[in-house]
């Protein structure tokens, strides 16, 4: 009945005003800019980079699946292996075949700079700069490094060393590769300094009828 009544006022109305309409929007969705958005739009373009790249080369080791390269020693001479105790000098003169063989189907590598050092009870006694080259895939190469001289060997342990192993019969020498090279993969050449070669050699001591047993060589490359 009340709205009956009010039908007949033409339209008027003496309540309390209304508020007008608002709007409301939630705090999630209003628009900021600032220090903490573009953070965080730095961040996403950072992650997106990083799964980009991670993409990329998790395609690239699977297309070309790099292997190490392999090095075996054949064979190896010891012709002289002499230490003075009083005078601290090893007088040697050793020499191998090592044979350095590229698995990769895909990848070569050149070799621009190649050197052989030799050791005996942690210390260097000699080294041999050898030939440059270049491997293709799948292909052997035999280097012959050689070491001749005398040298002066400081170490408390050098002269027990040697007193012991050649009551044994056999001298343990470790001949290590130091490298400089490039990776060819198609048209482009990537600089890749450090191969680490460690070849532990046990040779017979020089006059005995024991044989040198071909040696397999630790590498890191790839």
């Amino acid at each position: 009945m009340a709205s009956a009544k009010q039908g007949h006022l033409n339209g008027a109305y003496y309540g309390p005003p209304v508020p007008p309409p608002q709007s409301y929007h939630s705090v999630g969705s209003r628009s900021s800019c600032g220090p903490c958005s573009l953070l965080c739009t730095l961040f996403k373009f950072i992650i997106s980079i990083v799964i980009i790249v991670g993409i990329v080369a998790l395609v690239l080791w699977l297309v070309f699946r790099p292997h190490e390269v392999k090095v075996y020693v054949g064979t190896a001479s010891l012709a002289q292996f002499a230490f003075s105790s009083n005078s601290s000098n090893l007088q040697y003169n050793l020499s191998m075949d090592m044979s350095i063989r590229n698995p990769n189907k895909r990848i070569s590598i050149y070799y621009d700079y190649v050197e052989a050092r030799a050791l005996y009870d942690g210390s260097r006694f000699a080294f041999d700069v050898l030939p440059t080259f270049y491997q293709g895939h799948k292909n052997t190469t035999v280097l012959y490094p050689a070491f001749q001289g005398t040298q002066l060997l400081l170490g408390d342990s050098v002269a027990t060393t040697y007193s012991r192993e050649k009551e044994e019969g056999f001298y343990y020498v470790h001949v290590k590769l130091y490298t400089r090279l490039r990776l060819k993969v198609w048209v482009l050449k990537i600089h890749y300094n450090k191969q680490k070669v460690d070849c532990s050699l046990k040779l017979p001591v020089p006059g005995s009828s024991a044989k040198f047993e071909g040696t397999k060589c630790d590498v890191d490359l790839f």
